[in-house]
């Protein structure tokens, strides 16, 4: 039951964080101003992001952007939350790194869905870069989904589950 507790915080732990980092960033950071942690491969740069990941949507209306970011956030958070609830009951036997997994999904897409919700756009600043190659500019939100999403992923893997189809005949449309 330990464990399960420390799932627990693992959500509002990356939310803090999340928050943290990016108060800090809005009121530290100029707009755009660049700053060279690791030469050749790490720098800060504030940014926003309007649209989805990697900036998809980006160009579309702010009404087209908030509702399909905000429902679309909104169903996910709501999602996840509900899967990570059932998985600390005490009868279910998921592991805990998909517990750990949902956590982190869980934590980052409400860190971003404040900043949505709050300021119509995502700040970001974290660029890794290699020579001409430049990641897409991220934050802690986006790094928690995306180890989450890998951690589900192994977990898959490494599971052997099959995902099997339902027949048509047995999809009830009434």
């Amino acid at each position: 039951m330990q464990s399960r507790r420390a799932i627990g915080l693992i959500t509002p732990i990356i939310l803090v964080i999340d928050r943290l980092t990016k108060s800090i960033i809005e009121s530290r950071v100029g707009f755009w101003d660049h700053h060279v942690v690791i030469p050749g491969l790490f720098s800060i740069i504030h940014t926003r992001n309007p649209g989805a990941a990697f900036s998809i949507l980006a160009d579309a209306s702010e009404a087209v952007r908030s509702l399909v970011l905000i429902g679309l956030s909104s169903v996910v958070a709501i999602t996840v939350g509900v899967m990570l609830w059932r998985s600390l009951a005490p009868q279910d036997s998921q592991s805990s790194w998909i517990r750990v997994a949902l956590a982190l999904v869980l934590g980052g897409a409400t860190g971003n869905l404040y900043d949505r919700v709050f300021h119509g756009s995502v700040t970001d600043f974290l660029l890794f870069y290699w020579r001409d190659y430049q990641f897409p500019v991220f934050n802690i939100a986006d790094s928690a989904i995306t180890v989450g999403a890998a951690l589900l992923l192994i977990d898959f893997a490494i599971s052997g589950k099959k995902v099997t189809a339902v027949p048509r005949e047995q999809i009830d449309v009434s």
